[in-house]
């Protein structure tokens, strides 16, 4: 099941939306079905050092997926990773797409889900963006 923490103070939401929608959408997905994760919304400030830490990237970004690889000697383990998500550039970003910002916080949890099944935008030749596209139809988010 997946876990929405708030850990940010500028934007009001209502987590258990995101809670829902998050269950709906890694049930489309093979790889995530009943699977567990965690999505934490952060600021941006935290984000960019997220960023830094992780990727030499020095500035806020919308979304950050972390994996969870689990030691092959663990018993089976359905807990996929973490989503870090920045509410302030998904709020400029849903001004900027014409979107609410429930649907680009929706988006970006669909994109985060997706990374942490394993489909890589950077690497692939366009397989992980077709079948964002084709989920964020049949979830009524595009």
């Amino acid at each position: 099941m997946p876990e929405v923490i708030n850990k940010q103070r500028k934007i009001k939401l209502e987590k258990s939306r995101f809670e829902k929608f998050a269950k709906e959408a890694s049930n489309l997905i093979e790889q995530a079905k009943d699977k567990d994760f965690t999505i934490v919304f952060v600021s941006d400030q935290k984000i960019k050092k997220l960023n830094k830490t992780f990727r030499n990237k020095n500035l806020p970004t919308d979304v950050l997926s972390f994996g969870y690889e689990a030691d092959p000697s663990e018993p089976k383990n359905d807990f996929l990773g973490d989503i870090v998500i920045s509410l302030e550039t998904a709020k400029r970003q849903a001004k900027e797409n014409g979107l609410s910002l429930e649907k680009e916080i929706k988006q970006l949890i669909l994109h985060g889900i997706l990374h942490l099944c394993g489909y890589n935008h950077e690497t692939d030749s366009g397989q992980m963006n077709q079948l964002e596209l084709e989920l964020r139809k049949k979830l009524n988010i595009d």
